[in-house]
């Protein structure tokens, strides 16, 4: 599509339901009160001149351009800052307003470079419009003293501050206190001396608490902020809306091009997940996609010890085919099995596990999504009756009480935690929400700019479902339970036998204190506020999850919303935090070795019937193998080749060593991704993917949103990725015959009975869906189970705390935990990519100052992180932030391999790893480990290719 820049209403829209009645310039107008002028007159077509104003913040009246005349009224007052009223005549151009403007005009251009036919922002510049706008056609003012000539800050990465060309509307510090919520920019000084500042007069960008979200840079209406990409390519003459790849909010950009190539990514304001805001990551870190390192045409090799050869397409099919076949006569079908990533798309995620179970023909299929979330889904699908959250992210704006368990949403989900601090803050005159943290370590939303949580419960890592026990058990001791939901919504009799547990003496805060740490009097006020607080949301992450008992936990916190009645409307609700961009699409494709598309078993006849006779094949009843019982197998002897389709298990999977043997172990590994991942170390052939710039499709973020994905590029590598998956399915024999990935959407509808009514025609027609989409609910499903659970009657089921089988002891005293940082994402093969290494560079430890100083160790020191598993070695750094006894680390970064040291525990479940308590030992370092060095000697091997070219 041509070029248009996104429409700017100048303030932001009212919610109330009462209408107004105006006119503006002779128009009869109606809007909802709280309107302001300005909006009013944006929305039937009038463009008042304005430069301080701009819908993602609130009126600030400081710019004096978009005066207007109303009928009885004295003066000429600014359209931003006065709201419409019943009755209001308003006039918003004559010749008086005309000369008015026309002067203020001049006194910015009069302090303003103008260099506009070679400024970046030419073409593009808010001030450059409004000066064409008023009609100003030249300066009177011979100025003397100006702002020109001032020092340029080029330290950010992504964009440049130019305060020579600041009109200090304060667009930007409004932006960064409104939309993100950091508060990092400041007004320096008064009057003439007035200038934005980045914290101290000392500070720049980079040096700054700025968490590069990109909301200043959208906010400023001159060049005074600009991306580098459009200083170096120019501005952009066509966009593509399209959804982010990063983490599972799931955030609606548009793709601004100049040719094919990419000048920037803004986000969206008609994105529902995101509402016009972004992160450092969706906003900037998308380089990876050109990164040099990017491997652009298939390789094949016999042996992991050989160099890699370029292939062409045809042969790199025909060879895996082949291979796929041989093994598969030699050893069995079930020697054959698949990986999906929760990084491409549903469509193509459908594909792969239609591929292990009609062409491999078994149910040897897994997905990365099972390592994080797979506990979500058993818990709230025993619980609720889905497999999924609760609410939209809207929801959070009605919430009275928000209580994060296990999440980090600052660093993980920046861009919801914005809203989330927007609530926490207050807003429209409402008090704010009040915050209850339950998290070993203490995260950013704990205590920020004008936030600070009424509870932060750090309890030991590993006793989440203790800690629930202890406030179920005041919920219902002190009589704090919503009987009249329980009776209506759930069944009485199974409420009753967990009741009568959680008010057992032993579950007790008084009694549980000593296990987890956490002070009784806290626990026991934070889950009063819990209950009586209002509307009480709760959001979790993988800090529930990826526990042994991570599907207890989650029927836990499921049980604390039904007690309470904190389920089926805006403001409550159990939320999950999906790490991923496609986590939630991933299980729904049906990934999981046990489930078909829409969480249905294999072993159901009627479901299975359902696929065999779309497909024309016969299913296999028995479930599957999971990713660790694919790697056994293969140490066994009778587990051979593996298709693993964006993802990395050998960097992101717990215990490396016992990846890396069973892979080690397989005759035929298919890695097909951007870049030689570290499973790839151990691959024979090389199927080179494409990003989400370069596909169509669709992902489905954490709030069950169905959003397309949509091609703004030719794919480098030739392919999308559902097309090598189906030209791999055709070198297999299968009768696949796909001509866009709007088919395979056609058939996951026809065969998925939540997605009944998705197709692609409908998600361009509104923009997103939420799952069900069926005949009862044809626009989507924002909020679930209001009327009823699915399930029918929700379930309350006990969870018996069961300490981890991870025991600390003398060896190994210390308890590791593990996260992700802002600035990184994931295993980091694409982040590490791209400028974002300029915050994160490297996997740092983090250790409390007492346990720092038993071992003499410092910030920056080199030390041996060291498990019953492994040990690998990084830098520490000291910090309040966790616990004594309790050590923090993230594994963005190949060279640290972290989950070395990480065990072969799991959910009890679903074989979710448990990640979050590995008991170690910390010392100091003098350098890498011998699995560090060993390792470093393979990767330089394993990337060899033919003709001295280096891949990597």
């Amino acid at each position: 599509m041509t070029y248009q820049p996104q429409k700017d209403f100048g303030t932001p829209e009212s919610r109330s339901n009462e209408a107004v009645s105006l006119t503006i310039d002779g128009r009869n107008v109606t809007v909802p009160a709280g309107t302001s002028v300005m909006r009013a007159a944006a929305e039937q077509g009038t463009s008042i001149p304005k430069l301080c104003a701009t819908d993602s913040v609130k009126s600030y009246g400081s710019c004096r351009l978009c005066l207007v005349e109303i009928d009885g009224r004295k003066g000429t007052p600014a359209s931003c800052t006065t709201p419409v009223e019943p009755g209001m005549v308003v006039h918003t151009q004559t010749p008086h307003l005309a000369k008015l403007r026309k002067g203020v005009m001049e006194l910015y251009i009069s302090d303003h470079p103008l260099d506009c036919l070679t400024c970046a922002a030419n073409g593009d510049c808010e001030l450059q419009d409004q000066a064409g706008a008023v009609g100003l056609r030249d300066v009177r003012y011979d100025v003397q003293a100006t702002h020109l000539g001032q020092e340029k800050d080029h330290s950010n990465p992504y964009f440049d501050f130019d305060p020579s060309k600041c009109i200090a509307c304060s667009r930007c510090i409004r932006a960064c206190d409104e939309v993100q919520g950091t508060l990092a920019l400041t007004m320096e000084g008064r009057g003439w001396d007035s200038k934005i500042s980045a914290g101290f007069a000392s500070d720049n960008f980079m040096g700054s608490e700025c968490v590069s979200c990109g909301a200043c840079v959208q906010a400023c209406p001159t060049a005074t902020l600009v991306e580098k990409k459009v200083v170096e390519v120019g501005t952009p003459e066509r966009s593509v809306v399209t959804t982010c790849a990063y983490c599972g909010v799931g955030c609606t950009f548009r793709a601004e091009m100049r040719g094919e190539q990419l000048v920037r990514m803004v986000p969206s304001k008609d994105g529902k997940a995101n509402r016009g805001h972004s992160c450092v990551k969706g906003r900037f870190a998308w380089g990876y996609a050109q990164h040099q390192e990017r491997i652009l045409k298939p390789m094949i090799r016999a042996s992991i010890s050989d160099p890699w050869r370029e292939v062409e397409w045809d042969e790199a099919f025909a060879y895996t085919a082949s291979e796929l076949k041989r093994i598969s006569a030699k050893y069995g079908r079930n020697a054959l099995g698949g990986i999906t990533s929760s990084r491409c798309t549903n469509e193509e995620t459908f594909l792969v596990q239609k591929l292990v179970r009609a062409g491999f023909g078994n149910n040897n299929v897994d997905t990365c999504a099972r390592v994080c979330h797979s506990p979500t889904g058993y818990g709230l699908k025993t619980t609720f009756g889905t497999s999924a959250g609760t609410q939209d992210f809207d929801s959070v704006e009605d919430s009275d009480v928000i209580l994060i368990i296990g999440a980090n949403p600052t660093d993980g989900h920046p861009v919801f935690a914005s809203r989330m601090k927007r609530r926490l803050r207050g807003q429209d005159g409402r008090p704010g929400a009040k915050l209850i943290v339950i998290d070993p370590r203490r995260t950013d939303i704990v205590r920020s700019p004008h936030i600070e949580a009424q509870h932060h419960l750090p309890l030991r890592p590993g006793t989440n479902v203790a800690v629930l026990s202890a406030m179920a058990h005041v919920i219902v001791t002190e009589g704090l339970t919503d009987e009249a939901f329980i009776r209506e919504r759930c069944d009485w009799d199974e409420y009753s036998h967990w009741a009568e547990f959680v008010s057992q003496a032993r579950n007790s805060p008084e009694n549980l204190q000593p296990v987890t740490l956490v002070d009784a009097e806290d626990l026991r006020a934070a889950a009063r506020l819990y209950a009586t607080g209002g509307n009480g949301a709760i959001y979790y992450g993988l800090g529930v999850t990826e526990h042994s008992q991570g599907s207890s936990t989650v029927m836990a916190i499921a049980n604390l919303a039904m007690a309470t009645g904190n389920i089926g409307r805006r403001g409550v609700g159990v939320n999950p935090l999906r790490g991923q961009n496609n986590v939630q699409g991933a299980c729904d494709m049906g990934s999981l070795p046990h489930e078909l598309a829409g969480y249905r078993h294999i072993s159901d006849g009627d479901a299975r019937r359902l696929f065999e006779d779309d497909w024309g094949v016969t299913l296999d009843p028995e479930p599957g193998l999971r990713i660790p019982s694919m790697l056994d197998a293969a140490v066994d002897g009778v587990f051979k080749a593996l298709y693993c389709q964006g993802e990395d298990i050998l960097q992101s999977d717990p215990n490396t060593a016992h990846v890396s043997a069973g892979l080690a172990a397989m005759e035929c590994v298919i890695v097909h991704d951007l870049f030689l991942n570290e499973t790839a170390n151990y691959a024979h052939i090389f199927l080179p993917g494409s990003t989400f710039l370069e596909k169509n499709g669709t992902f489905t973020n954490a709030e069950r949103r169905i959003q397309p994905v949509r091609k703004v590029m030719t794919p480098l590598n030739g392919l999308e990725d559902w097309e090598v998956t189906q030209r791999l399915a055709q070198a297999m024999g299968l009768d696949w015959n796909y001509s866009h990935p709007s088919e395979i959407m056609d058939e996951i509808a026809r065969l998925t009975p939540t997605f009944a009514g998705v197709s692609f025609a409908r998600l361009d027609e509104a923009g997103s869906l939420q799952w069900p989409v069926t005949a009862d609910a044809p626009e989507g499903s924002p909020i679930m189970h209001v009327d009823g659970f699915v399930r029918g009657k929700g379930k309350f089921v006990v969870t018996d705390y069961v300490p981890t089988d991870e025991k600390t002891g003398p060896r190994f005293p210390l308890l590791l935990t593990t996260g992700r940082i802002l600035s990184q994402y994931n295993v980091g093969a694409q982040t590490r990519r791209t400028e974002n290494v300029a915050w994160h560079p490297e996997d740092l430890l983090e250790i409390h100052p007492v346990d720092a100083e038993d071992r003499g160790l410092k910030s920056g020191d080199w030390v041996k992180l060291a498990s019953r598993a492994g040990e690998t070695t990084l830098r520490a750094t000291v910090t309040d932030r966790v616990a004594p006894g309790v050590v923090y680390t993230t594994f963005h970064h190949a060279v640290t391999q972290a989950n070395v040291v990480t065990t072969d525990f799991s959910d009890w479940a679903t074989n979710c790893p448990e990640y979050k308590v590995t008991a170690v030992q910390i010392s100091a370092s003098n350098g890498p480990t011998e699995w560090q060095e060993e390792y470093e000697a393979l990767s330089t091997r394993s990337r060899r290719v033919e003709a001295g070219i280096p891949a990597e």
